[in-house]
């Protein structure tokens, strides 16, 4: 009896195994659905945004909150304004450590960065200038800026000697609101001009390499009020790069920060024109 009992319990162990083999080998629906909505996810690019002189990644907070709406994954470098070549190759390093394709936009001197980090990688979709420099190569931020007239930034800067014999440069506290950022709130404004970032002389005047744009698809977002890169030199650079182009009328050069909308919208245009 107890051997008969055994073997019944054996035998029902070994059922019990059996089916639960042939249930793991036959995916639920819900497992099934898992890689398709990991797929739809990764299809989306990752944003990385790229500060100009004067900023920090704070002025993107706005633009971000809008593509985080939108399900995108953002990520706002700290740029170290020290060079061109060096900054590019530190952004180069954050697009590496993203997982699938990005899309890189830069504001003001953060153009050029952009277009340093973005040579010869695949994973760079699109590029996206905010009041950007797009230089070709051996141009630099300042003989850009200089191409057309209207630029006053130089009248408002303050610069400060480092150890090494380079120079950082600030825009001075009680002019910084009517230079880069006229239509932000003055509180707003006052704050921005507090923790701005400085950049580096050799920074401004520092020739750019091979760039990083052609063949890249390129996005340029222009404001019409800007002091510090004219408009005209921006729409310049724009036409040659054959950028699909934004005007945003009567922005100053903060447009990142007044604009919060019209700059999350010509990113998701790029982002969105990328999609696999």
């Amino acid at each position: 009896m107890r051997t008969r009992t055994g073997l019944t319990q054996a035998a029902s162990v070994t059922a019990v195994l059996a089916a639960a083999a042939v249930f793991a080998a036959v995916p639920s629906s819900a497992a099934s659905r898992e890689p398709a909505r990991k797929d739809k996810g990764t299809s989306k690019p990752t944003i990385v945004l790229v500060h100009g002189a004067f900023a920090d990644s704070s002025s993107w907070n706005g633009a971000i909150e809008r593509l985080q709406r939108r399900g995108y994954s953002v990520i706002a470098a700290a740029n170290p304004l020290r060079g061109v070549a060096s900054d590019g190759a530190y952004v180069k390093t954050v697009v590496d450590s993203v997982d699938g394709p990005v899309v890189l936009v830069g504001h003001s001197y953060g153009g050029s960065v952009i277009s340093a980090a973005a040579v010869d990688d695949p994973k760079v979709k699109a590029l996206v200038y905010i009041a950007g420099f797009i230089p070709d190569q051996g141009e630099s931020a300042a003989a850009l800026s200089a191409k057309f007239p209207g630029s006053t930034l130089g009248d408002t800067l303050r610069e400060v000697a480092l150890p090494g014999g380079e120079t950082d440069l600030y825009v001075k506290q009680d002019l910084f609101r009517q230079q880069f950022a006229a239509d932000v709130p003055l509180p707003q404004a006052r704050l921005m001009a507090a923790g701005q970032r400085p950049i580096t002389a050799e920074a401004l005047n520092e020739a750019s390499g091979v760039p990083g744009w052609r063949g890249v698809p390129v996005w340029s977002l222009i404001p019409t009020a800007d002091k510090n890169i004219p408009a005209a030199a921006q729409e310049w650079m724009a036409e040659r790069a054959r950028a699909h182009t934004v005007v945003v009328p009567e922005a100053s050069h903060a447009v990142l920060v007044s604009r919060p909308d019209e700059v999350a919208d010509i990113i998701l245009r790029a982002a969105e024109a990328v999609v696999d």
